[in-house]
């Protein structure tokens, strides 16, 4: 009876564990994308306040090269955390993570603008976005990692689909806090004073989730190796020299996971906008009800993954965007609130595919001795290029082509190189985790 009682204590205790773990996690990556999501759906109002042009278009790229700048320190942050998770714990990295997010953020909301202090203010905007970059680069593969490792066998899509249904929870926290704002206040107070205001409540999720992190034990797979004295020296050789290759498939994957996300999430409410002639209210609403829909639907094609393979639910999501990126396009720009709204859904459902079951095949390609390095910077490296500046790219194409159309290029052929890489890779779903 004593052994009993016992196994079930422990098996309690690991199931409070394992549910805290997602907490911890969850609470990390929502603040991480509370923020940029702030920053999308605020952009045409911080485009005026930072960067006034006597061209709209050209404050408007301005602001999205900003957007796109916090990405290029993403690289950076996945081999500065990344080292650090794979030599002294998961748990330590990320609860550095949040705390240097926490504070960014509530920084932009203190910034004063282009009026009050001249050429610093976007100056000073650019060094934040840089130091958000940083941290968000050890977020998203430190937080992957540290879900999946906790897992047990059987649920490593669903419990791994969690670290995305953050992210799109910080998106839909932002989205929301916005709509909400904008619906609230006048348009000039917004313009005054308003627009900071999800900023500041920023500081409290981030303490919340940095508390949360420093009270949690490392996941059982690092302790495993730290005990065999099996913890990689310089897990960044390790990454491009033994797991060179799956470094680089992570790569290829995030081509159409980062662009179909930023194109939808961030940049299709201005695109409804400035292209089907919308107000800001009605894109912002529908942005955030689309949201929703993602944030439920991630964790049943997650689930979904651990009983048909992650394959087949990824090559849906890249083969729909190769064939609907243009029609989809078409819908959101002509103008009627019904068919942008159909477009961004169906836009979303198609992406929710790959989502899902990602952060579970990502880990699943590396050993636990190198996984948050490796994940990272293959993850980070093709956010960077293509994912950050995918609102700027398509603003551009626009700009560049005179056709609404445009950005439709860029989705097919990101969706084009993931469905030919993902054909390629092994089904990793009914494997033990390396």
């Amino acid at each position: 009876m004593t052994t009993v009682s016992l196994g079930a204590d422990s098996a309690v205790q690991s199931e409070s564990q394992r549910r805290r773990a997602i907490v911890a996690g969850v609470i990390g990556n929502i603040l991480e994308w509370y923020d940029f999501g702030v920053y999308g759906y605020f952009v045409a109002t911080i485009s005026a306040l930072f960067f006034p042009t006597s061209d709209p278009l050209s404050s408007l790229l301005l602001t999205f090269g900003v957007f796109g700048v916090g990405f290029v320190m993403r690289p950076l942050g996945s081999i500065v955390f990344g080292i650090y998770g794979d030599r002294y714990g998961r748990r330590a990295a990320l609860s550095l993570v949040i705390f240097l997010m926490a504070f960014s953020t509530l920084a932009i909301g203190l910034l004063p603008t282009y009026d009050q202090i001249g050429i610093w203010a976007p100056l000073l905007l650019v060094l934040i976005r840089l130091i958000q970059g940083l941290s968000a680069g050890g977020e998203w593969g430190g937080s992957t990692a540290y879900l999946v490792e906790f897992a047990p066998e059987g649920k490593r899509g669903f419990i791994g689909s969690w670290q995305q249904v953050s992210v799109g929870a910080g998106f839909l926290l932002g989205s929301l806090s916005a709509a909400l704002i904008a619906e609230i206040l006048s348009p000039a107070d917004l313009v005054a004073y308003g627009w900071r205001i999800p900023f500041f409540m920023g500081i409290a999720v981030g303490l919340v989730g940095a508390y949360l992190r420093w009270s949690l034990d490392d996941t059982p797979a690092f302790v495993e190796i730290e005990e065999k004295n099996e913890v990689a020296k310089n897990p960044l050789v390790e990454a491009f020299t033994t797991e060179r290759k799956a470094t680089f498939t992570i790569f290829g994957l995030t081509l159409h996971n980062t662009v179909s996300y930023y194109i939808p999430i961030v940049y299709m409410t201005n695109y409804i906008r400035t292209a089907g002639g919308l107000t800001a209210s009605a894109a912002m609403w529908i942005g955030t009800a689309c949201l929703t829909v993602f944030v439920v639907l991630i964790p049943i094609w997650g689930a979904l993954s651990d009983r048909v393979g992650r394959k087949p639910l990824m090559l849906l999501s890249s083969g729909g965007y190769i064939i609907l990126s243009f029609p989809l396009l078409m819908m959101a720009s002509s103008g009627s609130v019904a068919l942008a709204f159909a477009a961004q859904l169906i836009m979303i459902v198609f992406l929710s595919f790959f989502s899902g079951p990602c952060p579970a095949v990502y880990s699943e390609l590396f050993p636990t001795r190198v996984r948050y390095t490796a994940l990272s910077v293959g993850y980070n490296t093709a956010v960077a290029i293509f994912g950050g500046f995918a609102p700027f790219i398509c603003t551009w194409l626009i700009q560049l082509t005179g056709s609404t159309l445009a950005p439709g290029y860029y989705m097919v052929a990101a969706a084009v190189i993931t469905f030919l890489v993902t054909l390629r890779i092994r089904e990793t779903a009914f494997e033990p985790l390396r």
